[in-house]
């Protein structure tokens, strides 16, 4: 019996011993196929300007194609939460913004099962990461910051702001200001970017505080006017437009984008990644596509932006905490 339990233990060894080349072919031969690149908010906002032009680049890198999948909902957690349970084999990816940083801890506050945590996922590389806007129509009576704040404070809950959803890149830095600036304005929330600021095109809200590349364009053709901005300095889409720190709000918010894959991907899966998304981030007509957007590449490798990370999630946490509980 002995000999015979010797002779299977022998048997595995030698399977297992006989598959690690296979295993190792296995990520050396990454990708084979299709990689699908999530972005979990509406076509035309922040995450997928950059994941479109990132994704094509990509492609030409890793000789597959790297397709956007837009995948909305709950503020971005239904995408995200996607990616978070994905086989971690490199084939499917994540690219989105700050907010994720604020969903799990939002749920707690509210009392829903998180649809993700951060440790579900690995960072990449951060592409850009933008001050957020403070944004009104052209035809708005505020034509400065001061004037936006008098008039709010003259009419207590009589306007309103559109958002990407509860605790979302464009819901967070208005309450920060709101809190700040001791402002009464209503919240009405969208289902991403892109109709949010269609709903203050359309008259439907007062205001909006978003990335640059949702509205440059709007900004430059004359539909909407900037009055200030979330950063420390001057914005390179935006020359002239004041920071809410010189005009004596002293916040910061910076609404940022990632790539992610799931978390157990194997390592060197994530180190080809990680090197594409370098390349990807210095290749010209990639910083040209983004910048025309209204975004300048602020490139991050995985380490940094882990650690970039850990800060960000530890302020956001505070900030959403503070918030409380969103009807």
């Amino acid at each position: 019996m002995n000999q015979q339990l010797r002779r299977a233990s022998l048997g595995i060894a030698g399977l297992i011993l006989s598959a690690l080349p296979l295993l190792a072919n296995a990520d050396d031969a990454w990708p084979a196929k299709t990689i699908t690149m999530v972005v979990p908010f509406p076509p035309g906002g922040v995450a997928d300007t950059v994941a479109r032009p990132v994704a094509q680049a990509m492609s030409k890198e890793l000789k597959q194609p790297v397709v956007v999948e837009n995948k909305p909902g709950a503020g971005g957690g239904i995408g995200i939460g996607q990616v978070a349970r994905a086989a971690p084999d490199g084939y499917t990816l994540l690219m989105s913004l700050s907010s994720m940083t604020t969903i799990p801890e939002a749920d707690k506050i509210v009392g829903r099962q998180s649809l993700f945590q951060m440790s579900q996922l690995k960072p990449i590389a951060r592409f850009t990461a933008d001050p957020t806007v403070l944004v009104v129509r052209a035809d708005s009576p505020w034509k400065t910051l001061n004037e936006f704040v008098a008039g709010v404070r003259s009419k207590p809950g009589g306007y309103s702001y559109s958002s990407s959803g509860n605790y979302g890149t464009m819901h967070v830095p208005m309450e920060m200001l709101k809190a700040n600036a001791n402002l009464r304005i209503l919240h009405i929330p969208y289902t991403g970017a892109a109709p949010a600021v269609l709903g203050l095109l359309s008259g439907q809200v007062d205001a909006v505080a978003t990335g640059p590349a949702s509205v440059v364009q709007h900004i430059k053709s004359g539909k909407l006017r900037a009055l200030a901005h979330w950063g420390t300095g001057p914005l390179t889409s935006l020359p002239g437009v004041p920071s809410l720190k010189e005009a004596g709000y002293p916040i910061e918010y910076a609404q940022w984008s990632g790539l992610f894959a799931p978390a157990n991907t194997p390592e060197p899966v994530i180190a080809k990644l990680r090197e594409v998304a370098r390349k990807v981030a210095e290749d010209p007509a990639v910083k040209n596509v983004i910048l025309t957007a209204g975004s300048p590449i602020m490139y991050m490798d995985a380490p940094e932006f882990q650690q970039y990370l850990n800060s960000d999630a530890s302020k956001m946490k505070d900030v959403v905490q503070k918030i409380g509980k969103v009807d």
